[in-house]
Protein backbone atom coordinates (compact mmCIF):
# COMPACT_ATOMS: atom_id res chain seq x y z
CA UNK A 1 0.00 0.00 0.00
CA UNK A 2 1.37 3.17 -0.99
CA UNK A 3 2.26 5.68 2.20
CA UNK A 4 -0.71 8.31 0.79
CA UNK A 5 -2.93 5.88 1.07
CA UNK A 6 -1.88 4.57 4.32
CA UNK A 7 -2.78 8.75 5.31
CA UNK A 8 -5.65 8.82 3.44
CA UNK A 9 -7.25 5.78 4.97
CA UNK A 10 -5.34 6.69 8.81
CA UNK A 11 -7.45 10.07 7.65
CA UNK A 12 -10.98 8.15 7.10
CA UNK A 13 -10.70 5.99 10.01
CA UNK A 14 -10.63 8.77 12.16
CA UNK A 15 -13.01 10.92 11.45
CA UNK A 16 -16.36 10.83 13.10
CA UNK A 17 -18.40 13.23 10.73
CA UNK A 18 -17.12 15.50 7.61
CA UNK A 19 -16.78 19.17 9.89
CA UNK A 20 -14.14 17.71 11.74
CA UNK A 21 -10.16 17.81 10.54
CA UNK A 22 -8.47 15.12 11.53
CA UNK A 23 -4.49 15.54 12.28
CA UNK A 24 -2.26 11.98 12.68
CA UNK A 25 -0.83 11.63 15.62
CA UNK A 26 2.82 11.61 15.96
CA UNK A 27 3.16 8.21 16.25
CA UNK A 28 1.30 8.11 12.89
CA UNK A 29 3.59 10.31 11.15
CA UNK A 30 6.80 8.49 12.80
CA UNK A 31 5.42 5.63 12.31
CA UNK A 32 4.93 6.28 7.94
CA UNK A 33 8.43 8.18 8.48
CA UNK A 34 10.28 4.94 9.52
CA UNK A 35 8.54 2.47 7.24
CA UNK A 36 9.51 5.29 4.07
CA UNK A 37 12.75 4.80 5.37
CA UNK A 38 13.16 0.82 5.54
CA UNK A 39 11.97 0.76 2.21
CA UNK A 40 14.38 3.60 0.62
CA UNK A 41 17.18 1.82 2.21
CA UNK A 42 16.08 -1.79 0.98
CA UNK A 43 15.61 -0.28 -2.60
CA UNK A 44 19.25 1.48 -2.39
CA UNK A 45 20.42 -1.85 -1.03
CA UNK A 46 19.08 -4.05 -4.23
CA UNK A 47 19.67 -1.17 -6.76
CA UNK A 48 23.37 -1.02 -5.40
CA UNK A 49 24.63 -3.75 -8.08
CA UNK A 50 27.58 -3.76 -10.33
CA UNK A 51 24.79 -3.60 -13.87
CA UNK A 52 23.47 -0.43 -11.86
CA UNK A 53 26.18 1.40 -11.34
CA UNK A 54 26.54 3.23 -14.86
CA UNK A 55 22.89 4.11 -14.69
CA UNK A 56 23.42 5.96 -11.12
CA UNK A 57 26.88 6.92 -11.16
CA UNK A 58 26.12 10.84 -11.54
CA UNK A 59 22.85 10.51 -9.08
CA UNK A 60 22.92 12.89 -6.03
CA UNK A 61 21.20 11.54 -3.17
CA UNK A 62 17.83 13.88 -4.37
CA UNK A 63 18.33 11.90 -7.56
CA UNK A 64 18.44 8.92 -5.68
CA UNK A 65 15.17 9.91 -3.21
CA UNK A 66 13.27 10.77 -6.71
CA UNK A 67 14.45 7.95 -8.65
CA UNK A 68 13.07 5.79 -5.62
CA UNK A 69 9.79 7.36 -5.72
CA UNK A 70 9.21 7.38 -9.12
CA UNK A 71 9.12 3.32 -9.01
CA UNK A 72 7.11 3.27 -6.57
CA UNK A 73 4.32 5.62 -7.49
CA UNK A 74 4.86 8.22 -4.72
Amino acid sequence: MKLVDKIQQAHSNKLSDYSTIYTPTAEVIEGIADEFAIDFYNWMRKNDTQENSNKYFHYTDKDMLNAFKEEKGL
